[in-house]
């Protein structure tokens, strides 16, 4: 059997749990070769090395597109990551190989930077492209770290194992990002070998300009399709739930054992990633199921995303949503009747490079759910000039998916729940095909609406 792993990076800051529970070292029974890991950095080292995911914080990359100092903070950078290097040597990790590794990537990095810096300063050359390969390089040098650490590690535990490591740090060859894959994994044989690639693959269509920071998952995918594996395996800090722990409580959230890729596209929409939706249709079009499972429990099989499964009994399966949205509405009368009104309106959003999370319309309003965060004011003002009226409200999204959900009273029920707990319900959205029910209420009772919905529908029966 072949699969490959992918680790996330909270799971990789405890490799003392992979080493143990996942590569199974401790277990003979769990033990085996026939496995590709794929690793995303160190938790928090992308953010020091671009920005700050959630609060926007600069990190090298950020200083050096504004001019500032990036070199102390590439210093500061090292310096935590020997602290991440030092707090596994007590697992096998060789302190003098992977520092002198470290030191001597940042080094190049450095003088890269550098001539980066004088190309922008000549004037000849577009700045945009250099800061995209700036940023390109700056998130190579996360997965080369933990990489290149964990090859350390299993090889000093007596695990045979071999890097895989697809930065492209010095090569200049003008590869595809499959055709770097294709080549780094022709003469590899990973039935011989535990096989370690970094998450990061260099390519001449740059995969953080493409994918931004899913770019570990795309990797992971296009390995996994490329060596027909058996099975795709994504190790995460928690599991694939009914709603959120954090919010319902553990024992209320319950595991998702089975699902499919279309219930794993409608959570991708709305910021709650099983995976990347980019990697998941590889993955499904080819066949591979996908397995999430939870890094700290090892034992438990972890839900199983496939093509065609329909749950054999109609249920809910996951609450999901998020408060981060905002429902720009257009009201005019003169839309009623008027064949593609909205085609103008959605070539703004276009231009903006702005998409829809849901979209709900009546004879003279359209209602759109998009990110909060992509909201541009100066959409807004281009709107208010062309229409009757535009109302921008922040508000909260919360939606009931599963793969089998098309039975009668269920969004009645759905409604009652919330009614029940007097939530009110702005916007609703339910298409023909019947797998995520979307509910758009206010921002303030987005937990409770997650708390009572998973009460209802999930925890308690039928």
């Amino acid at each position: 059997m072949l699969t490959v792993e992918k680790i996330g990076g909270t799971s990789m800051s405890q490799f003392q749990n992979v080493l143990k529970d996942i590569i199974g070292h401790s277990n003979s029974k769990g033990f085996r070769y026939g496995r590709v890991f794929v690793v995303s950095a160190y938790a928090g080292v992308t953010n020091m090395l671009l920005e700050d995911k959630k609060t926007k914080a600069p990190g090298v990359y950020q200083r050096f597109i504004q001019g500032e100092d990036y070199e102390s903070v590439m210093d500061h950078l090292l310096t935590e990551t020997l602290k991440i290097n030092e707090s596994f040597t007590d697992i096998g990790l060789d302190s003098k190989v992977c520092r002198e590794f470290l030191e001597e990537r940042v080094r190049q990095t450095k003088a890269y930077l550098s001539s980066m810096e004088d190309i922008v300063a000549s004037g000849y050359v577009e700045r945009d492209s250099i800061f995209s390969a700036a940023r390109e390089l700056l998130a190579s040098i996360g997965e080369a770290h933990s990489a290149f650490n964990t090859v350390n590690i299993l090889r000093n535990n007596g695990i045979l194992s071999e890097l895989v490591d697809l930065t492209g740090f010095r090569d200049s060859k003008q590869l595809s990002i499959s055709e770097r894959i294709e080549k780094s994994f022709k003469n590899v044989n990973p039935h011989e070998a535990i096989i370690v690639a970094t998450g990061y693959t260099k390519g001449i269509e740059g995969i953080m300009r493409e994918y931004e920071r899913g770019y570990s998952e795309i990797t992971f995918s296009k390995i996994a399709t490329h060596l027909q594996a058996d099975e795709a395996i994504i190790h995460k800090e928690f599991h694939l739930s009914s709603a959120d722990p954090k919010i319902v409580g553990v024992d209320k959230a319950i595991v998702v054992g089975r699902t499919n890729y279309d219930v794993a596209d409608q959570l991708a929409d709305i910021g709650m990633e099983a995976i990347h939706p980019n990697a998941s249709k590889p993955l499904e079009m080819a066949g591979i199921n996908l397995r999430i499972k939870n890094t700290f429990e090892p034992d438990h099989p972890g839900t199983v995303i496939s093509n065609d499964y329909i749950g054999p009994q109609a249920k809910i399966e996951i609450i999901a949503g998020s408060d981060k949205i905002v429902v720009l509405e257009i009201h005019d009368t003169s839309m009623v009747g008027e064949p593609g009104f909205d085609l103008e309106i959605m070539e703004k959003f276009k231009r903006y490079n702005i998409s829809y999370i849901m979209k709900t319309t009546n004879a003279n309003s359209i209602s759109l759910v998009i990110w909060q965060a992509d909201l541009d004011e100066s959409l807004a003002a281009e709107l208010e000039v062309e229409y009757r009226t535009v109302t921008v409200q922040e508000a909260a999204i919360v939606c009931v998916i599963g793969s089998n959900i098309a039975m009668p009273r269920i969004l009645a029920r759905a409604a009652n729940a919330l009614a029940k707990n007097d939530i009110n319900i702005k916007c609703i959205s339910q298409s023909l095909r019947q797998v995520n029910m979307q509910f758009v209420i206010d921002r303030e009772n987005y937990a409770k609406a997650i708390v009572c919905l998973n009460e209802d529908l999930c925890v308690a029966d039928y």
